[in-house]
This record gives structure tokens, C-alpha cells and sequence, in this order.
């Protein structure tokens, strides 16, 4: 019984490797303190950023929603403000796609978002997907909020494997 209960374990851990968009489940964190590249770098690569807003969000929000993400090598794409306030972007239960320019990253592994205003957002999820670069093609990353962010603060994910995110 235990033989085939680990047998059954590793085959769904296998799985779980091999998956095309690689899922980071973990609860969001502030910082208190991130230094952010600055936002005029607009680099050779693209990238596809996609915004699942939580059906328990808001009905939508004005709020100004910053965006950081980048690679365990200081390799980092700054967008001071996703989306515009008279788009109704971040609507409750919608996804909202944005094409970014930034400096070309590896493994995408840290992703923060700031919000500034009196609305209040609850995303359900990001993913980050790298189109190809001089670096090759990353995997697509996934980074699961499920939580309202908090005002003025970075709020997000660092899997860089114990490298320190550009603090301030």
C-alpha cells in the first residue's frame, strides 16, 4: 500500500515538472523597501504580461498599478502604471493583457505589484511570459495572488533561489 502511494506521489510530482507554464504557489509578501530600475530602460525584448483580476475583486478600480518582475541576475522590467484609469482595466472577473518592452531576462522569478489609490484591487493571478531574446525562450510563469494589495507597498512573489531582489 505505501509502495504504491509513493509510486502514485513521484508519477504526480513528475507531472508537475514537465508542465509547459511552470505555477509558483506561495503566499504574496511586502517589501517595505525595492529599488526599481529605471522606467525609461526600455531594453530589445517583449514580453506578454497577463492580469486575472479575482471575482471577488472590486467591480473595477482607478487605482494606479505599478509592476516589477525579473530574473535572479538583476535583470528587471519596470512598468510604472499597467493599464489606463479610463480603460475600466481590472475589471472584477476579467483578464487583461499587456505587451511590455523591457531589458531581456532568463527564468523569470520575482514579481511585485504596487498600487496607489482609493479603490482597492485583488488580483487572481499574473503570468509572465518571455518571448524569445537573446537569452532563449523562458517558460511562462504563473504568480497567484488571491488577496487585495495593500496600498503603497510592494506586494509579490521572490523565487529567485536565495539571491536578494534589488533591494533599496
Amino acid at each position: 500500500m505505501i509502495r504504491r502511494l509513493s509510486f502514485v506521489l513521484c508519477l504526480s510530482l513528475l507531472s508537475v515538472a514537465f508542465c509547459h507554464s511552470r505555477s509558483i504557489v506561495s503566499q504574496p509578501q511586502a517589501l517595505k523597501s525595492f529599488k526599481v530600475n529605471d522606467p525609461r530602460n526600455e531594453g530589445t525584448c517583449t514580453y506578454t504580461v497577463s492580469v486575472r483580476t479575482s471575482c471577488l475583486s472590486t467591480s473595477y478600480t482607478r487605482d494606479q498599478i505599478s509592476l516589477a518582475f525579473g530574473d535572479a541576475y538583476g535583470n528587471q522590467v519596470y512598468v510604472p502604471r499597467l493599464g489606463n484609469p479610463s480603460s475600466r482595466a481590472f475589471e472584477r472577473c476579467s483578464t487583461d493583457t499587456f505587451r511590455i518592452n523591457g531589458p531581456c531576462a532568463y527564468q523569470i522569478c520575482y514579481l511585485y505589484l504596487f498600487r496607489d489609490g482609493p479603490d482597492g484591487w485583488r488580483p487572481k493571478h499574473v503570468t509572465v511570459e518571455a518571448h524569445a531574446s537573446y537569452y532563449g525562450q523562458s517558460q511562462p510563469v504563473t504568480f497567484y495572488y488571491g488577496t487585495f494589495i495593500p496600498r503603497a507597498v510592494w506586494y509579490g512573489f521572490n523565487y529567485c533561489a536565495g539571491r536578494h531582489v534589488a533591494p533599496s
